[in-house]
């Protein structure tokens, strides 16, 4: 599955959910990542999140499309991330 994950984590466990995010996804921009993951490393993914986060705090929005063959990528400035191209 293809997936776009944003998260807003108070300020000392923002650099944790990076690197948690950085093993299965491909950093865009400031908190916002892309990219195709199995079923169990999506699992895995929102396991380790879950682990380091505060509820009542902090926050993930994971968007998830059945299939990226309709959408469309667009960059305007300054192209942030490792990832040149995943859509």
């Amino acid at each position: 599955m293809f997936i776009i994950l944003v998260y807003d984590f108070a300020e000392q466990r923002v650099a944790k959910a990076l690197k948690k995010c950085r093993k299965y996804l491909y950093w865009v921009q400031n908190s916002v990542f892309e990219g195709e993951i199995s079923e169990a490393n999506y699992v895995k993914l929102k396991r380790e999140l879950k682990s380091i986060m505060d509820e009542e705090v902090d926050s993930v929005i994971i968007y998830q499309l059945r299939t990226t063959k309709y959408s469309k990528r667009e960059i305007i400035g300054v192209e942030k991330g490792g990832q040149v191209s995943i859509i």
